[in-house]
């Protein structure tokens, strides 16, 4: 691809609004129920990517997701969106408003916290 046709691609991938949201990853290889944690994430739809990325390269920010990664296959994890925030907000009532819904979800799943991505 010619540097000119790239330009306008880059532009509008530029344009694109991030969408911020709430998200769980869940491993089912733990039993019915399955191990969870809850996070955040200002990019919920590129989320899974770094996430994934981290975990297959050793790098979890997150000690016990790291660990269950670890102990079973990729395959036996699966990433949910939870939540979407509205694109209105502003930034410091977005940060607020991810924070309270990532507990509401925390605490309804039973599940552990991981850091805000």
């Amino acid at each position: 691809m010619t540097p000119a046709a790239r330009k306008p691609l880059i532009a509008a991938y530029k344009e694109t609004p991030t969408v911020a949201g709430v998200y769980a990853v869940v491993c089912s290889a733990t039993g019915q129920v399955g191990q969870v944690w809850v996070g955040q994430s200002r990019h919920i739809d590129t989320q899974q990517n770094g996430l994934w990325f981290t975990l297959k390269t050793g790098g979890g920010r997150d000690p016990s997701l790291q660990a269950a990664w670890t102990a079973h296959a990729p395959e036996d994890f699966r990433f949910e969106q939870l939540d979407r925030l509205p694109n209105d907000l502003s930034d410091l009532r977005r940060k607020d408003e991810l924070k309270e819904r990532a507990a509401r979800w925390t605490q309804r799943l039973q599940a552990e916290t991981l850091l805000p991505g």
